[in-house]
């Protein structure tokens, strides 16, 4: 697995992805991302920010995509729940998708493996990784958690009225410094 920052030349391929997972979700009956969200603006701020990174198998073919959204997240300002260290050095793992013709693979898990290893590689800034997700979506629970994430805490009614959204963290080796001196 390959990642790449993502241009405005590939806009309409991350659209396409993020549609591609608003239809994944709705067949599996899951309300997350049924609305306005994620939309065009959404993904013109990841790229413009450079937060947009798609992700690529070994022979090139894009498959997913994530945005990686340096801190302060306003999100998560009404969270239940405790922060496994309090800090604004942290990322945001947001809009993760893997397309539906690419799935089945591993790619989602691959994902998750290589944007890990590019923080813990590249940006030793960051203390925490954090990631949420519909209550109602287990199977990203199930990776989120997989991949070493703690649920924190619980946001409702950010993304729409009736939504609760689970929030997980992870540290990276210089949050568990910090917390360990």
């Amino acid at each position: 697995m390959k990642l790449r920052k993502a241009t405005m030349e590939d806009f309409d391929q991350i659209m396409d992805i993020l549609r591609d997972g608003r239809n994944q979700l709705a067949e599996q009956g899951i309300d997350q991302w049924q609305g306005d969200y994620p939309n065009a603006d959404v993904v013109k701020e990841d790229i413009e920010n450079g937060w947009g990174v798609l992700a690529q198998s070994d022979d090139e073919q894009t498959v997913g995509y994530v945005a990686v959204v340096d801190g302060p997240d306003t999100s998560y300002d009404t969270m239940k729940g405790k922060w496994l260290v309090e800090t604004e050095n942290y990322v945001v793992l947001h809009r993760v998708a893997v397309h539906s013709k690419h799935t089945g693979h591993g790619y989602a898990s691959k994902l998750f493996i290589a944007v890990i290893d590019y923080i813990h590689d590249h940006r030793k800034d960051v203390e925490t990784m954090r990631i949420d997700t519909h209550e109602d979506n287990k199977i990203m629970q199930h990776l989120i958690t997989k991949h070493g994430f703690e649920k924190v805490g619980e946001v409702y009614g950010y993304y729409s009225e009736d939504e609760t959204i689970y929030v997980y963290a992870k540290l990276t080796a210089t949050g568990e410094e910090k917390v360990n001196g």
